[in-house]
């Protein structure tokens, strides 16, 4: 294994509660009421031009984009308050030691992505960030992965991906990456259907260490 490839939203930080609130209190002035449900099989892990197009067709292209702009600045507010994943830093820690390569390769609008690492204060930890806004495409195709394998210079085989939602299990899946799925947004037995290798509930879990060849007390 030479590399660990992470989702953001959901994966490195548990964003979920506060998407849902801000596209729950979005909607709602649309007359759309959604439960967190929803959320999950309908918005979830996708892209918001799609989204959008989706649950709200009739506005036009320039009123859907000040939507989305309008729902992530709400987002972005909120940022401050974040706080990473359980193990996340202790798995980083470990990775940087192995001298592994280390990149995000997410969904998330560009400008969140950014703000969301400053906020955790990881904005200079990874190797690359892939954003799918900026590659052109996105999850659920595994062009993403396998664009962030390609700038690496490796196979799919020496790495490992860590994903939350449907989407990303598909795209790193597609990749043919081992996936473990972290189970902040999802039911675990989802993730497995996708082709999660193991589901954890964060990155503390002795599962996940046994799977990467260490033993929790030479940490």
């Amino acid at each position: 294994m030479a590399a660990i490839l992470y989702d953001l939203d959901g994966t490195l930080v548990n964003t979920d509660p506060l998407h849902f609130q801000v596209w729950q209190a979005m909607l709602r002035e649309f007359g759309l009421d959604i439960d967190e449900a929803f959320y999950q099989t309908k918005i979830s892990g996708r892209l918001n031009p799609a989204i959008v197009d989706d649950l709200l067709p009739h506005l036009s292209s320039e009123e859907q984009q000040q939507f989305i702009d309008q729902k992530e600045a709400r987002f972005r507010e909120q940022v401050p308050q974040l706080t990473p994943l359980a193990g996340l830093m202790e798995i980083i820690q470990w990775a940087d030691q192995q001298e592994m390569k280390q990149g995000v390769v997410t969904n998330a609008p560009t400008e969140n992505v950014y703000h969301v690492l400053k906020a955790l204060h990881l904005e200079d930890t990874f190797d690359q960030v892939v954003i799918s806004d900026v590659l052109g495409i996105g999850k659920p195709d595994p062009a993403p992965y396998t664009h962030a394998l390609k700038q690496f210079g490796l196979s799919p085989q020496q790495a490992i991906a860590f994903e939350d939602s449907p989407s990303g299990l598909r795209s790193a899946v597609g990749a043919g990456i081992l996936t473990v799925g972290i189970a902040s947004t999802h039911y675990p037995q989802a993730l497995y259907s996708l082709g999660a290798t193991l589901v954890v509930a964060d990155f503390s879990a002795p599962e996940l260490w046994q799977l990467l060849g260490v033993t929790v007390n030479s940490l």
